[in-house]
């Protein structure tokens, strides 16, 4: 019988190839397609594919830089109900291969970056493996000399119009998006069709997202936040300008040439934009962008002041979500110039390091889209709980898995985010941290996130990462590792203190005496304060690697004595 009801991400293809038949739809390079060049790439290559054999369910794994080749891939792979893999192009060849035996893939499909990859896979046994494919340019001969075939092998068929009756995989599964999350091993997650529509409407709901931008693709397709940006301006039928990774010069001559209305960011690429464009172009104003949405973690105060001066008619949101929820749950507006901004107040922080979103008791992320249900369960008389979730954003399971992961207990349709937090009369959903970043100390949780919300209210601190130290009597202690503003020096004790001769400076006490006067409970402080004079290792998304300052710091300052 006959299902009308079924969700396709191909949906869009009957919208670009009317909507927008003769007007440019992809800009890379030197490259322009209209779209109905594009439709019909897409469906020569998804004959191509079904020529080769490709089945509804087989995994196809892609490795490669933003291009419209890659947007085509994604399309085709699902036009013929395969299931798109994207892998991290800046993973190392093991992070790949062990990607790839957890989702045994048919199909790798690669471009130059990762050419280096094939006389290594002859050393390595995946059995399920059958085709490689090169996309883009390539080193003359180099796919015939590895036995490799190229996207415009599969493309010899010229589709001029082919019924779009597309195919679809085992339950609905749509992509694979590959997280880390906190063990480091990456984890594939099977999102499925309808996710990724809803998560479209999420977006045009919240952002504003419409047919008439010209998106920048400044996230890479192999991350859900890209991923899912992507799909959503392709349901439109909007612009895109493709550059192959986020360069900040790159970025911003797109910006210029084309006259971009909408990207994304993640905060180290806001601030790359801010200092660009303060440093270089002596903070020329960047008009034509009216939407941008931030993920990753939350915009400081002074990022946030800086886009709205040199993005004067953006719209500044904040999303909060992960991989498992295909991308965003929650949505916060810090910016609208076209009506009142969501953060009350705005005006009366502008000359202060706290604000109202960030508070003590966790930072706010704003309200849930529409399709997104979220409760806090509560471990004890405590208002701060696990965040759970349920509805059509959540992915089908993480895919060499039978089921999502459990929630500990709880309703098994009610899906386990790993935060913490809470939400308050107006349905804003607080987050305070992650709950296996959490510190044990002493038989009590500490969450980092919130000291160090505390600690950077502090006008000397520039940044900061609390971990937790092996302690003999605590089990574990948390200590704080601090980098300071500029003109700020760092003294415990010395003449030139005694005499008053240095104004600016940090101390252990200064710092746990900020954080009494702050209100934090006193077994949340920091036992020990250490200066850190080089940036802190973060993720590709931003997020700091806990464990990574945590060994270093156990390393340099050999913490393992018993607190006092």
């Amino acid at each position: 019988m006959t299902n009308y009801s079924h969700s396709h991400i191909c949906q869009c293809l009957s919208r670009i190839a009317t909507a927008h038949r003769a007007s440019p739809l992809t800009i890379a390079g030197n490259r322009r397609q209209t779209g109905e060049q594009f439709v019909n790439s897409v469906l020569a290559l998804a004959r191509g594919l079904l020529d080769l054999g490709l089945l509804p369910g087989d995994v196809v794994v892609i490795s490669a830089s933003n291009s419209d080749w890659y947007l085509e891939w994604l399309l085709a792979v699902a036009f013929v109900g395969g299931i798109a893999a994207p892998l991290n192009y800046r993973w190392s060849f093991e992070e790949a291969i062990s990607a790839m035996v957890a989702v045994q893939p048919v199909m790798l499909v690669i471009d130059e970056s990762c050419c280096q990859w094939y006389s290594k896979l002859r050393n390595t046994d995946i059995p399920s493996l059958r085709w490689q494919i090169l996309i883009g340019s390539h080193r003359p001969g180099y796919d015939k000399t590895r036995g490799a075939l190229t996207s415009e092998e599969l493309k010899k068929h010229h589709v001029v119009s082919l019924p779009l009756d597309f195919l679809h995989a085992p339950e609905d599964a749509a992509l694979i998006c590959f997280t880390s999350g906190t063990t480091g091993r990456p984890k594939g997650v099977a999102i499925t069709h309808s996710a990724l529509i809803v998560q479209t409407l999420a977006k045009v709901a919240n952002v504003g997202y419409s047919e008439d931008d010209v998106y920048l693709h400044t996230a890479p397709l192999c991350h859900i936040g890209g991923l899912s940006s992507a799909i959503a301006m392709l349901m439109l039928g909007a612009r895109h300008i493709l550059i192959p990774k986020f360069e900040v010069k790159s970025a911003v001559e797109a910006i210029d040439l084309y006259g971009v209305t909408s990207l994304i960011t993640v905060p180290a690429m806001m601030a790359d934009l801010v200092s660009l464009i303060r440093e270089r172009d002596n903070g020329k104003r960047r008009e034509s962008v009216k939407k941008i949405l931030n993920g990753g973690g939350g915009l400081p105060l002074e990022l946030i002041k800086d886009a709205m001066k040199f993005f004067p008619r953006a719209k500044l949101v904040s999303a909060y979500g992960m991989t498992e929820t295909c991308s965003s749950l929650t949505f916060l507006m810090l910016c609208d110039p076209t009506g009142e901004t969501s953060m009350p107040h705005f005006q009366s922080y502008a000359q202060s390091k706290c604000h109202s979103i960030y508070q003590p008791e966790g930072v706010c992320v704003g309200k849930p889209a529409p399709h997104v249900e979220m409760k806090i369960f509560l471990d004890d008389s405590s208002h701060v709980g696990r965040i759970l979730t349920r509805g059509p954003h959540l992915m089908l399971r993480y895919y060499d898995k039978i089921s999502p992961r459990p929630s500990n207990d709880v309703n098994e349709v009610w899906f386990d985010t790993g935060d913490i937090g809470s939400i308050d009369d107006s349905g804003n959903l607080w987050l305070v941290g992650r709950s296996n970043g959490r510190i044990k100390s002493g038989g009590e949780n500490i969450y980092p996130e919130e000291v160090e919300r505390i600690l950077l209210q502090h006008p000397g601190v520039k940044g900061c990462a609390v971990v937790g130290i092996p302690d003999s009597r605590l089990t574990e202690k948390a200590v704080a590792c601090v980098q300071l503003e500029e003109d700020w020096q760092w003294h415990e004790t010395s003449r030139e203190l005694l005499d008053g001769k240095i104004k600016q400076h940090l101390s252990t006490a200064i710092l746990r005496k900020h954080c009494k006067d702050c209100n934090l409970t006193g077994f949340k402080i920091p036992k020990e304060f250490f200066k850190w004079g080089k940036p802190f290792p973060v993720t590709t998304t931003g997020k700091l690697k806990r464990d990574a300052i945590r060994n270093e710091v156990i390393s340099q300052f050999g913490l393992l004595r018993s607190t006092l």
